[in-house]
């Protein structure tokens, strides 16, 4: 049920998915899904669930074997063309996990030590890496987020945007102050 909410999500778009919607498409009635889920919060944390797990995997493979900026660009790389893949579940994915989930949790905590395994090529750990992870999320969704929404309408290519973004992270992580005593 969950997989058909997540091909539906991205063929409607997430905010369209109801539960009559997803009942329209299994061919039951409404109240039959509730057997199955508690209501529509529910379905949204089990589809957030599985995105954040396909995204984990899909950053940890990118990454595997690769190093520094080369790790950084093919994970970058992975997180884009998983959100242009999958629009609708994409925006399911920067939900925090339900800790009464242990696969929601699980996949949370995979999906942020491949952020953090990257990281450490950069020599960042602890408490750098908390903060430039927040810096990775916050500018590959930020991007992401904008150039789904229609908002690069600047004459220039956004793939060539998107790169320099990454470069730009690239310096920033190569370059991270180091903290005071």
């Amino acid at each position: 049920m969950v997989r058909e909410a997540a091909r539906l999500a991205d063929e409607v778009g997430y905010q369209q998915l109801t539960l009559a919607a997803l009942a329209g498409r299994l061919g039951v009635a409404l109240p039959s899904l509730y057997k199955h889920i508690r209501g529509a919060d529910a379905l949204s944390q089990k589809l957030s669930a599985l995105a954040t797990a396909e995204l984990a995997t899909e950053l940890t493979t990118a990454a595997a074997g690769r190093a520094g900026g080369d790790a950084l660009r093919a994970m970058a790389d992975a997180y884009r063309s998983y959100a242009h893949r999958h629009p609708g579940r994409y925006p399911t994915t920067q939900r925090v996990p339900d800790p009464s989930d242990p696969e929601h949790v699980e996949a949370g905590e995979r999906a942020v030590a491949a952020i953090f395994a990257v990281l450490r090529g950069y020599g960042l750990t602890g408490d750098d890496a908390v903060d430039a992870t927040r810096v990775v999320r916050s500018a590959l969704h930020g991007f992401v987020a904008l150039e789904a929404a229609g908002g690069f309408g600047l004459p220039r290519e956004v793939d060539r945007s998107y790169h320099q973004l990454v470069a730009g992270l690239d310096v920033a992580f190569r370059s991270w102050p180091a903290r005071r005593a």
